[in-house]
């Protein structure tokens, strides 16, 4: 069996099994794709790679800076695909045995501040825009920041998936996977204007079940998404990802369990949603320093005095 063949049916499992969505696929596609360009100066195929190529594969990865949480996703890319090759008697040993895992989250999640989100949205109100754009704009910001949505999942959030007597959205996610996420007064009341002031007027050529359009009526793009995000910023240092984490930093610092953060956001795996108490305990760290008796040197020294 050829490279080609193996990926094809992995793909094929990956796409009908397992129902992931197209870009998760082309994820797993990118990433065995590179184990085999790399295999190939070593003239080895993927059918015929041993542990130590993969290491040397992860080792080159390092070398080249590629951050922790890349090569955890690549790793667990090839244990899913030699997984799949053991299964089907394509492969006799497993090469991804006892390999660990690069360390994930060792760089926790960059968040803004409530004071940067509002003044995104204060920024947004302001620019010289059309102001169905501009409106448009603002409800986009702020329902990525009240749900945490992935960039995927707001572009493909459809009219009928809202609820707005509920303040609530059927949100489609990885695996095709629906969850129900709430959304505050603030997001409602930027939705609503948006659907009845800005969205027919961007709608008058096409009809979309879309949500967010623009003026054509044709569906956003995830980098016109991320564009919007970025432009809403006035050092340019904002991204859709950073609204996710800070909506899960901010809830989690406010009293939410970690259980309905996961809900949420839609991890399918609650150790994902662990790195936001890490968030919240440098928070903790920074308060306790700030106001705690005992918080300085001086306080540690004269204590020792008394001993």
């Amino acid at each position: 069996m050829s490279n080609r063949q193996a990926l094809s049916l992995f793909l094929s499992y990956l796409k009908v099994e397992k129902g992931l969505s197209p870009l998760t696929v082309e994820a797993y596609q990118r990433d065995l794709l590179q184990l085999a360009e790399f295999l190939e100066l070593k003239r080895r195929s993927l059918l015929t790679a041993r542990r130590p190529d993969l290491l040397a594969f992860l080792e080159q990865l390092t070398a080249n800076m590629v951050e922790s949480r890349s090569r955890a996703r690549k790793l667990s890319a090839l244990r899913h695909f030699y997984k799949f090759l053991l299964l089907e008697k394509n492969i006799k040993h497993d090469p991804t045995l006892n390999i660990e895992s690069p360390r994930q989250w060792k760089i926790l999640p960059k968040s803004l501040a409530l004071a940067e989100i509002d003044e995104m949205l204060a920024r947004e109100k302001s620019k010289p825009q059309d102001p169905a754009l501009a409106l448009r704009n603002e409800a986009l910001l702020e329902l990525l920041y009240a749900t945490g949505m992935r960039v995927s999942e707001v572009v493909n959030l459809r009219l009928e998936d809202l609820n707005m007597q509920a303040s609530s959205a059927i949100v489609r996610g990885k695996g095709d996977k629906e969850r129900i996420v709430p959304f505050g007064a603030s997001a409602t009341a930027r939705l609503e204007m948006y659907l009845r002031d800005s969205r027919p007027q961007l709608g008058r050529t096409r009809r979309s079940a879309l949500v967010f359009i623009d003026r054509s009526g044709t569906g956003l793009t995830r980098e016109r998404v991320w564009r919007i995000v970025r432009e809403a910023k006035a050092d340019k240092k904002a991204s859709p990802h950073m609204l996710r984490h800070s909506c899960a930093s901010h809830m989690v610092d406010n009293g939410a369990d970690l259980r309905t953060v996961q809900t949420i956001l839609g991890h399918a795996d609650i150790s994902t949603t662990q790195v936001y108490t890490h968030v919240a305990l440098d928070r903790l760290k920074t308060v306790h320093r700030k106001f705690h008796p005992r918080r300085s040197t001086r306080a540690i020294s004269a204590l020792k005095e008394t001993l």
